[in-house]
């Protein structure tokens, strides 16, 4: 092996949680892989060994779905330990009560409940997954654990030493002719501002341009707005590390996406990272020199007012 590999095994009874386990980890710069057939994995363990670093942290998911290949983990483990691959086995629980309960919500067959009663398919599991839980570095009971306690447990037991929690911010300006921003958590409307669009040396600019920023900066209104916006996410982000959230969009709309929300955008974005967020902003909408938006489609450069809107 070129390079050593912290190796995940993903395990334990369906419905427990493994799927959002392995999101999790993914999240913590683990390299995924669900449903493996056993029998793959030390030739996939000894591939990713030889990528030159590029993968270090692999976790793989299997479970009883590999359904007849399921029988073939035990020795799968003891040929990975035998090309010198270490690894640990978490183990993913519930009580029976809360897997039945779980299946019926989701509407979904366990993958024993072929002809059988649910709760005789999850007995039988359980019986089958008894040596491989009795080989498990670290059980996890999800049974009364919401997603958030999930997500700490297991970034305090498979996180890197120092490293938080993955977490990042998207801010995103855009202009509400061209529609809202379909994936936003968090959407703020500054049309009510001072628009640049109507002082004639501004308009052909975007606020990304200084004088843009001067301009809307400028205005008490902007400035308690700012002030306002920036209690509230410099409170809100906390809450959402603290709940496992692992990204966040937040976006800001004025009428053409130009000149405003880009500013504040960029302003916002600005004051996230300085706070020692991982942040990225995207102006959706920001044209130069009246370049059409979409193919085909030709646009105002400004942050033009619709038919009957005052600046």
């Amino acid at each position: 092996m070129d390079q050593p590999i912290r190796l995940v095994i993903v395990t334990g009874m369906s419905g427990a949680g493994k799927t959002q386990a392995l999101k999790f980890l993914e999240d913590l710069g683990f390299f995924c892989v669900d449903n493996l057939p056993p029998s793959l994995l030390p030739k996939l363990v000894e591939l990713f060994g030889h990528s030159d670093g590029k993968v270090n942290r692999l976790a793989l998911g299997l479970d009883i779905r590999g359904g007849r290949f399921f029988s073939e983990i035990v020795d799968a483990l003891r040929e990975t330990a035998r090309i010198g691959v270490a690894y640990q086995i978490l183990f993913m629980d519930a009580s029976d009560e809360v897997l039945v309960r779980r299946y019926k919500e989701s509407r979904r067959r366990h993958p024993l409940a072929q002809q059988g009663r649910l709760l005789e398919a999850i007995r039988k599991e359980r019986k089958v997954l008894q040596e491989l839980r009795g080989l498990a570095s670290r059980i996890i009971d999800t049974t009364s654990l919401k997603p958030s306690d999930l997500r700490r447990e297991l970034q305090e037991a498979f996180g890197q030493e120092g490293e938080a929690p993955a977490f990042h911010v998207n801010v995103v300006s855009f202009g509400f002719k061209h529609g809202a921003v379909l994936d936003a958590d968090l959407l703020f409307d500054v049309r009510f501002l001072p628009n640049p669009h109507y002082v004639a040396d501004l308009r052909p600019l975007t606020g990304e341009d200084e004088a843009v920023q001067e301009y809307v900066m400028k205005w008490a209104p902007t400035q308690e707005f700012f002030q306002r916006l920036t209690d509230l996410i410099g409170f809100l982000l906390p809450q959402y590390v603290a709940e496992g959230k692992s990204q966040l969009t937040i976006a800001i709309g004025c009428t053409g996406g130009q000149h405003r929300s880009v500013c504040l955008a960029r302003k916002l974005a600005d004051w996230i990272r300085d706070r020692g967020y991982s942040v990225s902003v995207e102006h959706r909408d920001v044209v130069h020199g009246g370049e059409a938006r979409d193919s085909g489609e030709v646009r105002d450069a400004g942050d033009g007012a619709q038919d009957g809107e005052q600046p």
